[in-house]
């Protein structure tokens, strides 16, 4: 067995998970801050709220593509 690809793919596995969740929660943790009456731009936060959830989305369909071997014909 090849332990050094094997070590790869984990690791890969692992940066691109704690990636994802750390998209999500500051996005989810933007959202909140948003959402709070006394701030002075939340519009701001809100759009850059989104943008951590478009970038996970991004980063779920590009797993989803190279899972899947139809799309990586």
């Amino acid at each position: 067995m090849k332990w050094l690809e094997l070590l790869t793919v984990g690791g890969a596995t692992l940066v691109a998970a704690v990636t994802v969740v750390v998209l999500y929660s500051l996005g989810v943790r933007l959202t909140a801050i948003a959402g709070d009456a006394r701030q002075s731009s939340p519009g701001l936060k809100r759009s850059l709220a989104y943008v951590c959830f478009g970038f996970c989305g991004l980063a779920v369909l590009f797993g989803l593509y190279l899972i899947i071997p139809y799309f990586s014909k």
